[in-house]
C-alpha cells in the first residue's frame, strides 16, 4: 500500500479494508512506518519507535476487533505500554518501563490497533506548546517554524502528517483542543469520568482526561467507544452510553440552541482570525438550521486558574517527590526544565489545606460553569486567542519565565474552564488564519453529552469538509 492510498482512508476505513482482507496489518504497518521515516525528521513528532512491539501486536490480533491491524501512536505521557517507559518529556522517567499496561492501552490492544510508536510531549504536560529539553520541538506541519501545539503536540502533529489517522492524546488544560487547532485536526475532551485513569486514580486533581486527536468525526466517535470501559474502583465514573457513540455521530444532531462568544475568557484579546472563524461557523450553524443567540460569559476565571496552580503544582511535586524517594536520590543539576522546577518548588510549599481550598475552589467553579448549559445546548467559541505562534514564544526552559503567565493564558484563555467543569469539548479544524495556518473552533456541551458534540462536529465536516487538505511539509519554504 502506497502513501497516497494509506491517507485516503480513516482508521474507520483501514479497520473495513484489513476485514474485507483488501490488506493486510502488516502493510498498513509498512504504509505508516514509512510514512514516519519520510517526515519525522522534519517534524520531530514520534520520539520513540516500537517496531518490535508492533510486530507482536499483530502476531496476537484477535479475529473480530473494530480496529484490528490498524497503526496508532500512543503519547509519552500518563498512557502505560508494559515493558516500555513512559516518559513524560522529562529526564527523571525516561529509562523506566512499566510494569503492565494502562487500562486505556489494554482497551486498545482488545481493539486490535497495533501501537508503533511514541509521540513527543513537553515535560510532564506543562506547556502548551511541545519544546521539550530532552528531545527538541515538534513543529508545525503548516509550517515547520511554528509551534504544534501542546500537551499532545507530537501526537497532533504525527495526524496532521499523516503518519496515523487517529492518535492518543490527553488533556489537563488544554492539551488535546490546542494542538488540535494548532495542527488542522480533531480533538474531543471527553467529560470527567468517561475515559479510566486507572492505574492512577486521577491526573492534576481530575482535570486531566485521555481520548484521541484524529482526522475524521467518526474515528473519535468509534475511539471513544473503544476508551470509555470504566474499572472498579475508578473514582470519576460515567456508564458507557445506552447506544454507541459511533451510532450516535453518524444521526444529524437535530435543531440546537447554540450559544456563541468571541469572548478571550481568562485573559487577553482575540485574534481577528480567529475571531472571523467563530463567526462564520455561528453563520454556518445558522445555516444548518441552529438557534444561534450571543452570548456574554460572566466568571471569576482569575480566581479559578489561582485554584488550578495549586492542583497542578501540588501533583507535579508529588510525583517527583515520590521518584525521588524510588531511586533513593537527591534531584541532579539540569534534570527538570525551568517550568517544571518551578512548579515543583511551589508545590513542595502547598500544605494539605492549600490543596482541599483548590479542590472546593475548582469544584465551585464547575457548578456555576456548569449551569450555563440549562439554558442552551452547546457553546461556541475559539479554541485559542491567536494562530499557533513561533516555536521559542513560550519557553519552558528558558532561565527567566517573567511574562510566561501572560503569554500563556494569552493564547489558550478558552480551555481551561472545561477541565475544571469537568464538560466535554472539542475542537473543529473549520478556519485558517491569513498566512495559512490552522485555526480551531471550539464546542462545548454539558457533562456526559460527547455524543451531541460528536453529532454537531459531524454535521459542520460534512458542510465544510477539511479532511482533503493537507500540509506540504516544505521545510525550505516554512524555515525561510
Amino acid at each position: 500500500m502506497n502513501f497516497e492510498e494509506y491517507q485516503r482512508h480513516d482508521a474507520t476505513g483501514l479497520a473495513e479494508l484489513v476485514r474485507r482482507r483488501e490488506v493486510t496489518p502488516d502493510e498498513l504497518l509498512a504504509a505508516a512506518t514509512s510514512r514516519l521515516e519520510a517526515v519525522n525528521p522534519a517534524i520531530n513528532a514520534v520520539i520513540r519507535r516500537l517496531d518490535g512491539e508492533a510486530q507482536r501486536m499483530i502476531a496476537e490480533l484477535a479475529p473480530g476487533a473494530p480496529l484490528s491491524g490498524v497503526p496508532f501512536l500512543l503519547k509519552d505521557i500518563t498512557a502505560r505500554l508494559q515493558g516500555v517507559p513512559t516518559g513524560a518529556g522529562s529526564r527523571l522517567f525516561q529509562d523506566q518501563p512499566c510494569g503492565a499496561d494502562s487500562a486505556l492501552v489494554a482497551a486498545y490492544r482488545r481493539a486490535g490497533l497495533v501501537i508503533f510508536g511514541k509521540t513527543n510531549t513537553p515535560e510532564f504536560g506543562l506547556a502548551c506548546t511541545t519544546e521539550p529539553a530532552l528531545f527538541g520541538p515538534t513543529r508545525n506541519p503548516w509550517n515547520l517554524a511554528h509551534i504544534a501545539g501542546g500537551s499532545s503536540g507530537g501526537s497532533a502533529a504525527a495526524v496532521a502528517a499523516g503518519i496515523v489517522p487517529a492518535a492518543h492524546a490527553s488533556d489537563g488544560g488544554g492539551s488535546i483542543r490546542i494542538p488540535a487547532s494548532c495542527c488542522g485536526v480533531f480533538g474531543l475532551k471527553p467529560s470527567r469520568g468517561r475515559v479510566s485513569m486507572a492505574p492512577n486514580g486521577e491526573g492534576w486533581g481530575s482535570l486531566s482526561v485521555q481520548h484521541v486527536v484524529s482526522h475524521t468525526v467518526r474515528d473519535s466517535a468509534l475511539l471513544l467507544d473503544v476508551g470509555c470501559q470504566p474499572v472498579v474502583g475508578d473514582p470519576y465514573y460515567l456508564a458507557p452510553p445506552a447506544e454507541s457513540f459511533a451510532a450516535q455521530a453518524s444521526r444529524p444532531p437535530g435543531r440546537l440552541r447554540i450559544g456563541v462568544t468571541k469572548q478571550a475568557l481568562m485573559y487577553g484579546t482575540m485574534h481577528a482570525d480567529c475571531a472571523r472563524t467563530v463567526d462564520e461557523t455561528a453563520a454556518l450553524c445558522a445555516e444548518l438550521g441552529h438557534d444561534v443567540e450571543e452570548i456574554v460569559v460572566s466568571e471569576d476565571f482569575i480566581a479559578m486558574a489561582q485554584a488550578v496552580n495549586v492542583l497542578v503544582s501540588a501533583s507535579v511535586a508529588e510525583m517527583i517527590d515520590a521518584e525521588l524517594e524510588r531511586r533513593g536520590e537527591a534531584l541532579r543539576q539540569g534534570e527538570l526544565e525551568t517550568l517544571s522546577r518551578s512548579m515543583w518548588e511551589q508545590g513542595k510549599g502547598e500544605l494539605g489545606t492549600h490543596y482541599v481550598a483548590g479542590l472546593k475552589g475548582a469544584h465551585a467553579f464547575g457548578r456555576r460553569f456548569a449551569r450555563l448549559f440549562e439554558g442552551m445546548d452547546v457553546m461556541l467559541l475559539s479554541t485559542l486567542a491567536h494562530p499557533p505562534p513561533l516555536l521559542g514564544y513560550m519557553d519552558a526552559n528558558a532561565p527567566d519565565l517573567t511574562g510566561y503567565a501572560e503569554r500563556l493564558y494569552g493564547f489558550m484563555p478558552n480551555t481551561q474552564p472545561f477541565n475544571v467543569s469537568g464538560l466535554p469539548a472539542a475542537s473543529v479544524p473549520l478556519g485558517w488564519s491569513a498566512d495559512g495556518l490552522p485555526i480551531g473552533v471550539q464546542i462545548a456541551a454539558g457533562h456526559g453529552r460527547e455524543g451531541l458534540l460528536l453529532q454537531l462536529a459531524a454535521q459542520l465536516e460534512a458542510a465544510r469538509p477539511w479532511r482533503d487538505r493537507r500540509p506540504a511539509l516544505q521545510a525550505e519554504r516554512a524555515l525561510a
